[in-house]
């Protein structure tokens, strides 16, 4: 079952965050997929996590995701992701820079019956916010 699920996982972030292909999104996430890590004004569920991945590739124009690690136990599967873009739309309230980001986080999803069913997320939004020239740097 790992290995599926891993598989699920790469078909996801190379349709969905890559190519902005929504539909496949409906494929793997369950019907009451439950998000833990909950954009400002989004939607619960599947329906929020469709208008996260539109505003970011929206904002972001060349939005690209990589999975750097997957690892996959039981009914989860943990990758370790890298996130670009070029911010070049309005984005959480923040008009564009036109600088070039990179974000880098941390997915945990957990499985059944073949689908997402839940999803915790970590990512760098400081290190986001720092490169947008929002918040300083340290030293």
């Amino acid at each position: 079952m790992s290995e599926q699920n891993k598989a699920i996982m790469r078909r996801f972030y190379e349709e969905v965050f890559n190519r902005g292909n929504l539909t496949v999104a409906e494929d793997v996430f369950a019907t009451d997929f439950i998000e833990h890590e909950i954009f400002p004004g989004m939607a619960p569920g599947l329906e929020g996590f469709k208008q996260m991945v539109s505003a970011a590739r929206a904002a972001f124009t060349d939005f690209r995701v990589s999975a750097d690690d997957m690892l996959a136990e039981g009914d989860k599967v943990a990758v370790r992701y890298t996130t670009s873009g070029t911010h070049r739309g309005g984005f959480v309230g923040v008009a564009p820079t036109g600088k070039r980001v990179t974000l880098t986080g941390i997915d945990i999803n957990r499985f059944a019956g073949g689908k997402i069913v839940e999803h915790w997320g970590q990512s760098d939004s400081l290190g986001l916010m720092q490169q947008l020239g929002l918040v300083p740097s340290m030293g």
